[in-house]
């Protein structure tokens, strides 16, 4: 089974989900970015406290930053690992792509989840947070599109990219992903 996994897909397609279930079954290490800045920022290391302090200026925490902070979890990890929000663009993909040459530790698959519109909304909807409403999911769906199609793109090109129907339920969907790490 491939072991150094990105997962890419729209809001509401289940990454956070199904990564917390593949990672927990298969003994990867899962690395969200909103997690591992959490926990720099919670463990007071240098590089949370630089997190902490763009944050709290209400800033996006820089590429480099985060590119630090995945470095440090993978420096010296010797099993596999999982991506998730992270990279979101193709300059961060690139980057990306440069710090992993450098470790020796280069993605093996990139899972994109795909999921029609409409039922991205309706279970956006159906989560019930108050940021949700149709209007705002629509326009989160128009930005993922803008700057994710040239990930995609990136990442068919390199022959990475495998496309999982993120529709059914939570079991038949990890299927579906285990089954297409195995080739």
């Amino acid at each position: 089974m491939k072991q150094r996994l990105l997962f890419l897909g729209p809001p509401g397609a289940g990454k956070g989900t199904q990564a917390e279930l593949l990672a927990e079954r298969h003994q990867l290490l899962h690395l969200s970015t909103g997690e591992l800045l959490r926990a720099e920022v919670k463990a007071g290391t240098a590089l949370g406290q630089e997190a902490e302090a763009v944050m709290a200026r209400g800033e996006l925490v820089s590429d480099a930053l985060v590119l630090a902070i995945v470095r440090s979890r993978l420096e010296g990890h010797t099993g596999g690992w999982l991506l998730d929000g992270f990279p979101r663009n193709l300059a961060q993909a690139e980057a990306l792509d440069g710090l992993l040459a450098e470790l020796d530790q280069r993605i093996e698959r990139v899972l994109l989840l795909e999921l029609e519109d409409g039922v991205l909304i309706q279970r956006l909807l159906s989560r019930g947070r108050a940021d949700d409403n149709e209007a705002v999911i629509r326009n989160r769906l128009v930005v993922y599109q803008e700057q994710t199609a040239p990930l995609i793109d990136h990442y068919r090109q390199l022959g990475l990219l495998c496309s999982v129907e993120a529709s059914g339920t939570v079991e038949e969907i990890a299927g579906r992903i285990v089954a297409s790490l195995t080739d």
